[in-house]
């Protein structure tokens, strides 16, 4: 650093520039009459002594009596202890500035507007690695892959975790091989079209970018349960629902669970129809106060729009309504819902088929 550049770091440490000129002279000379360094530097000889005086009262130098005043340069310690504190203290305000402009702070049930990916892709990966129920992605081959230790936190914390994984059309890209989705994944779907990156947790968060060829690069960040079921809606519409299945990590037998009450209907209706026994818990919430429930007991009815029209799985139009599944426990019949339910007595976030009797034999945990 050069001498100009210290007098302009001086100045921004809250000296003057008379004052910057004097001590920096002085640090040069050591020690000097008052005369002596106004005729070094280009602070004028009128002005010397108020600008010795101020330098004294803030301890940078100190002023003594021989024929004349003269002044030297005191220790720097205290002057190095506050310059280090300013700089400490602006690297500081720069890293606050930098976070809070990467990664704003969303209020409840409020949606944020950002202006870079990587503040939606953060956000997103903090939520997965968060997620106790479900977590539907929608990513490209390298985003799966720097996702994979916040997806396998996520499935480690009993989450389901459902991938739709996507490759540009105009190019030949090789999908992950199977075993890169063990442990990562309940269920991978591939899409060859460009697709935003969106990630919904727990029905609550939602994680938002266009794609990158889209003109329009933001993201948007909800927190909110009624917005983030409009993007599961997107979500089940164009990004699942006829895309081909690339991995399924769901289990063949008991215990089967599911975050998704629709496709819990699609799988037990034709078991019901053939008169096989369902045995389920259901953990959520209770629709009339919000408090967490968990019940168990046998499925006796199932509840959706068409009902009975059409023959074998109902295609997703058929179940945009109402779906509610009834469970006989020991107590009563409780119709439960899955994600919004306002009709039903129960709003399931999990549906566990525990055991299928079939044939008089029970399979079971």
């Amino acid at each position: 650093m050069d001498s100009a550049e210290l007098r302009g770091a001086l100045e921004d440490a809250g000296l003057s520039q008379y004052q910057a000129e004097a001590y920096n002279t002085l640090l040069q000379l050591g020690s000097a009459s008052a005369t002596e360094l106004a005729d070094a530097c280009a602070v004028p000889t009128a002005r010397i002594y108020d600008v010795l005086r101020d330098l004294e009262s803030k301890d940078y130098i100190e002023t003594y009596d021989q024929d004349s005043l003269h002044a030297r340069a005191r220790n720097p310690e205290d002057v190095l202890a506050d310059l280090r504190g300013r700089a400490e203290m602006l690297v500081d305000a720069a890293d606050e500035i930098e976070e809070r402009w990467e990664q704003p702070e969303v209020d409840r049930h409020k949606v944020s507007i950002v202006k870079r990916f990587d503040t939606v892709f953060d956000r997103a990966a903090a939520t997965i690695r968060d997620a106790e129920y479900e977590v539907q992605l929608s990513v490209t081959v390298a985003q799966f892959r720097e996702l994979r230790p916040a997806l396998q936190a996520a499935v480690d914390n009993g989450a389901i975790v459902k991938i739709s994984i996507h490759t540009p059309p105009t190019e030949r890209q090789e999908l992950p091989p199977q075993s890169a989705f063990e442990d990562v994944a309940t269920e991978v779907r591939h899409r060859e079209l460009p697709t935003p990156f969106v990630a919904l947790v727990d029905r609550t968060e939602t994680c938002f970018a266009p794609h990158a060829g889209s003109l329009n690069q933001y993201g948007v960040l909800v927190d909110d349960y009624t917005l983030t079921y409009v993007f599961h809606w997107y979500f089940q519409t164009c990004l699942w629902e006829v895309w081909d299945v690339v991995y399924d990590g769901r289990p063949d037998d008991p215990p089967m669970s599911y975050a998704d009450i629709r496709r819990c209907v699609r799988d037990i209706e034709p078991l019901l129809e053939a008169g096989v026994g369902l045995t389920v818990t259901v953990e959520g919430f209770a629709t009339d106060t919000g408090e967490s429930v968990s019940i168990s007991g046998t499925v006796v009815d199932l509840l959706y729009e068409g009902m009975g029209s059409t023959e074998g799985s109902p295609p997703l139009s058929q179940l945009a309504g109402q779906v509610a599944i009834s469970v006989e426990t020991d107590r009563d019949v409780l119709t439960v819902g899955g994600w919004g339910s306002v009709l039903e007595e129960v709003e399931a976030t999990r549906i566990t088929i525990e055991a299928i009797e079939e044939n008089s034999h029970v399979l079971e945990r």
